[in-house]
Parts: structure tokens; sequence; C-alpha cells
């Protein structure tokens, strides 16, 4: 599963038994795959200005995470490709040890190997400068991402509304790509080319008809130069002073005049434009693509450092100075058994809040003093990380 749970409970001697039990029960059970989670120790400040952080912390959090699947989807966009494809490029590179920068590390790993980055946060700052640090990093990411992707947006919706239009059926598709000049009686002041699109069922007809729908038809004019599923697309060469009357014959015989006059400068615009388009696309779409991949992995990392502050913080806050807790990473093996795995955590920990452990059996029951309800809350300091970023 790409679903982990971030516990944390007190440090002290009766504590750590029940985080031993925790992990015989889970262990014996298959339930889980527990490692411990290293969090260096801050200044801690004043209690105040630690509930503060927590609400910060608790909007960065989703911030974060919506960020990085945000850049995730940009990747399924601008990738074109599978989702498998897509996923072997969601990386956490260059966020473990330093002899291991230059592995591919993927979000797994990276989560249950997690190490601070003391040079990019130093634990020794104030917990509200580091997290001020972050806070500015995602959003510049964020800021950077939104006209990158813009710029790539409006020129992939340009090229695929080119595109579009030699995809259409003979009554609406560009016609750029199958005229050419020979196609047409050009530079005439007495003749004009029309294009007709005749129904497959009808060609016989408007072979055997054409010269005689009108007057001052050109005998033998009629080519056909393309075909799509329902029919065929015809010129025929006539004098313009019968044109109306032309196109009212060729009405009632179910033939329909496709409007289109011969412009060689337009249609070497259109060609070209269609060119520079691929040609801009495909410059961008390297550099975008490392872009997002570099900048999803930074903002990857901002978001599982921000896990741990908020694990630092509501430890602090629910179990008391001195600072001494553990936290602990779990993984549940399959999701049939997160609700025997979360029936085993509040056995184990409902002596640190007896109050909450037995209300989680009362889902309408709310924690006093908390804007949560108790499917929210446990005894135990708790956060959920949800890998599945491109569901």
């Amino acid at each position: 599963m790409s679903e982990f749970w971030l516990i944390s409970a007190p440090g002290d001697k009766e504590n750590l038994q029940a985080l031993e039990r925790m992990n015989t029960v889970t262990s014996k059970s298959n339930l889980s795959y527990n490692t411990k989670f290293a969090i260096p120790d801050f200044k801690v400040g004043t209690l105040d200005s630690l509930v503060g952080l927590s609400d910060e912390l608790a909007k960065l959090d989703t911030f974060a995470e919506s960020l990085i699947k945000r850049m995730a989807q940009s990747v399924v966009e601008v990738m074109e490709d599978t989702k498998e494809k897509v996923q072997e490029n969601l990386l956490a590179n260059g966020g473990l040890k330093e002899n291991m920068k230059c592995l591919k590390i993927d979000l797994t790993s990276f989560v249950t190997h997690f190490e601070w980055d003391m040079a990019k946060y130093p634990a020794k700052q104030p917990l509200v400068t580091v997290v001020d640090t972050l806070a500015k990093q995602l959003a510049q990411i964020e800021t950077d991402l939104k006209s990158r992707t813009a710029a790539y947006n409006t020129l992939k919706t340009n090229l695929e509304n080119l595109e579009k239009k030699s995809m259409g059926n003979l009554f609406t598709r560009t016609l750029s790509d199958i005229v050419s000049k020979e196609d047409f009686v050009l530079g005439s002041e007495y003749l004009i080319t029309l294009l007709v699109i005749v129904p497959k069922p009808n060609y016989a007809q408007w072979q055997k008809t054409y010269e005689s729908l009108s007057d001052m038809v050109v005998p033998r004019s009629t080519k056909l130069i393309a075909e799509d599923n329902e029919g065929g697309l015809f010129t025929v060469t006539l004098f313009r002073k019968v044109i109306d009357d032309f196109k009212t014959k060729a009405k009632e015989n179910k033939f329909t005049i496709r409007e289109f006059s011969y412009d060689e400068k337009e249609i070497k615009r259109e060609r070209e434009e269609m060119t520079r388009l691929l040609s801009d696309k495909r410059q961008q779409y390297g550099p975008l693509l490392r872009w997002l991949k570099v900048n999803f992995s930074e903002a990857f990392i901002a978001w599982i450092h921000i896990k741990a502050l908020r694990v630092f913080v509501e430890s602090v806050l629910r179990y008391g100075l001195p600072v001494n807790f553990q936290a602990v990473l779990l993984q549940p093996h399959k999701k049939s058994s997160t609700k025997r795995l979360r029936e085993v955590l509040n056995s184990v920990f409902k002596h640190l809040d007896e109050v909450a452990a037995a209300s989680i059996l009362d889902a309408s029951v709310e924690i006093p003093g908390l804007q949560l309800t108790n499917q929210d809350y446990f005894p135990y300091v708790y956060f959920h990380i949800d890998l599945s970023l491109l569901d």
C-alpha cells in the first residue's frame, strides 16, 4: 500500500513498552510494517507560539499535498503517457544521505528512510523560521508551476485546435493539407473552380449529371481529390455567372458545395503555424518535464518535512515539556487490515487519553476544546500520508 500512518507516543518507559507491544502485535498479525521516524530536537519556544504553528502547519500540509498532486498531474499531461510510466518520473531525488543523492529514490523509500535535511532546514533555527522557509519555498514552486504550465498549455491547446481542424469530416476539416494549386483555375476573370462534397452512393450520379446541372459547366472538369468514410470531395469548373444556378441545382441533387477560396498565402501560413507549434512544443517539452521532476521532488521532500514538524509540534502540545516522545511510521499491509490496526493502536495507547479512547466508539461525541470530531482524534498523535498522488 502507498499509505502511511505517522504516530507518536511519549518516550517514557511505560510508553516505550507500549510501542514494543504495538510492534509485536502488528508484526505477528501481519498488519503493518513499522519503523522509527527520526525527528530532530527543535527549539520549542513558547506553548502559545506552538499553538499558532500547529494551525499554520495544518494549512501548509494541505497546501503542500495539493501542490504535489497538481505537479504529478502536470507530469501526466506533459508526458501524455501511462500512469505507470509517469510514476517512474515522480521521485524524491537528493533527499537521502549524501552518498545516495545520485540515485533515483522512489517516494516510499524516501518516507521510510526519512532523514531531516539539516543543511536546507537548520534545526537550530526557531521553529517559526523553519516553517517560514518551507512556506516560501512551496509558494515559489507554485508560482513557477502556474506560469510554466500556463505557457505550455496555451501552446498545446493551440496545437490541438489546429490538429482538430484536420481530423473532422469533409464538411468541417481544413482543406489546406488536401488541395493543391493545380486543382483550381486561378486568376481567371470568367472561370472559377468549386469544391463539391458527394455522398459515396452518389458518385455515379455526379459523374453523369454535373455537366448538366447548369449551363456553362466546363466538360470533364471534375476530379476526386479527397475521400472520407461518407463521401468524396470533387472539383468542378464553371463560368462565374452561373455559380448561383449551379449551387441551387447541386443542392437539389444532394451535392454539397464546400465554400472554399484557394489562398496560397493563407495555406502556407496555416502549414507554417502547425510546423512552428510542433517545434515549440518539442522545445518546451524537455525543459518543462525536467523542471517538473526536479521541483516535484523538492515539493515532496518539503511536504514530508512538514509532516515531521507537525508530529513534533503536536507531540509537545499533547505530551508536554520537556520534549520526550518517539515517532513511528506504520505502513499498513493492506486496506482490509486498517480497521484492525486502528483497534490495536487504540487498545495499546488508550491510557494516554481514556476519554478520547472511549469516545472513538461513539461517532457522535466531540472532544471538548477541539474543532474535530473523534474520527480525526486519537489518544496518540496521528498523521496520514497517502502517496497515491495520481488517483
